[in-house]
Parts: C-alpha cells; structure tokens; sequence
C-alpha cells in the first residue's frame, strides 16, 4: 500500500468516525446547520448564529446521525467568539476527541464537515492558511483561517484532522476558497466561562453588545 492509499484509508476513517458525532440543527424557520456532540449526555457545540438572533431560538430540533430528533435547549452563547451550547435529552452519544488548537500549524491538513443547503454529512477539506487574532475578518477574534470550500450551513460543523481529532468549529466563509473556523481551544475556555458563571436571562438590550458569555 502507497502513501496516497494510507492517507485515504486514514481520512475516510476519520470521516466515518466523525460523522457519528455530527448532528444537523433546524430551526423553527426550517434553516438548518451543524453541531457537533461534545458529551455523550446531550452537550452539543454550534455556532451561535445558527440557533441565535436577537434572542435564542426556542423551536430548535437536532437530527442524530442514527435518524432520531430531539428537541433542543440554548444553555449558553457567545455572540463574539460565535459559540453556542445546547441540550438535548439523550444520553450515550457518540462524541468527537478534541485536539488542541495551538498545535495546528499553517500547511497542516485538516476536513470539516456540515449540511450546506440541508445536505447531510457534506464533506470538504483542505489546509491551514493561518491561525491567530491577526487574520483578515477575525476582528481580533482567535480564528483558523483553512484554504477549504465550505458553503452555508456548514456552520456549526467540525473541522477535524486524519485521526478524527477536533481542532474547529467553522463558523464563516470568506469567497469561495477562504473558511474561517472557531479554535478548539476557545470551546473549552466558552464552556468553562459558562459553567462559572451560572444561569442568567438570555438576550440584552437591543443597543447595548451583548455580554460574553450569555447564559439561558
């Protein structure tokens, strides 16, 4: 077996192990994006601007990837790092292992996967262009910036390396080729804030930002 022949062997593993872990989000309004299961207790990770506008969605619906619909709770979102927890009432989940973000390198290999346009488990993939605050459209936020073609209604959905680990989790496009994803990295330290900071009201004054994390 060549090179070429392990590598692909390796990626379709992964993918098939990833997509276990892939959940498809719709909305009320019948938009759809992705999430990726984070604990086997119904924990999920999206991107908060698929389940949240002015206020979090409340008719939210997450699809398995054995087939099965739950309905699904906000429990905390991040409108500046464009993360969002929900819960589902389920338990004994498949979940990805998160990697850590500040190994990844530019040049570094990585897929994502998503539901652009509602199509399930759409798979694309490509490499590193940057990591950091200081990437075009970060705004400052510490972003991936990947040379892969994603489309919408990846958001939400993971980026993962040959060995299935997590390393992103997409959240924007920037023309055809450019895709920007969330570090693993800024999932855990989202989750440890909102564990830390307890339950409050979700949502803020029309024109006042809205505070990091909020809580529901």
């Amino acid at each position: 077996m060549n090179i070429w022949q392990q590598i692909n062997e390796s990626a379709a593993g992964a993918v098939a192990t990833v997509q276990r872990a892939v959940v498809q989000i719709v909305t009320a309004e019948g938009a759809t994006g992705a999430g990726v299961i984070w604990r086997s207790d119904g924990l999920i990770i999206t991107s908060a601007h698929v389940v949240v506008g002015r206020q979090p969605r409340r008719d939210l619906r997450v699809l398995l990837a054995d087939g099965t619909t739950h309905p699904a709770r906000v429990l905390a979102y991040d409108q500046a790092r464009d993360l969002a927890a929900l819960s589902i009432p389920a338990q004994g989940l498949p979940v990805i292992v998160p990697g850590q973000s500040q190994q990844v390198r530019a040049g570094q290999w990585l897929m994502a996967l998503g539901h652009p346009w509602g199509t399930p488990d759409a798979l694309t993939a490509g490499v590193v262009i940057g990591t950091g605050s200081a990437l075009p459209e970060s705004d400052g936020r510490n972003w991936l910036a990947l040379d892969a073609h994603m489309r919408p209604g990846h958001s939400g959905g993971p980026v993962f390396d040959a060995d299935g680990r997590l390393f992103g989790i997409n959240t924007m496009i920037r023309g055809p080729q450019v895709s920007f994803a969330v570090p693993v990295d800024e999932v855990v330290a989202f989750l440890s804030e909102a564990a830390a900071g307890g339950a409050a009201l979700p949502g803020a004054p029309e024109a006042a930002p809205a505070p990091r994390p909020q809580y529901v």
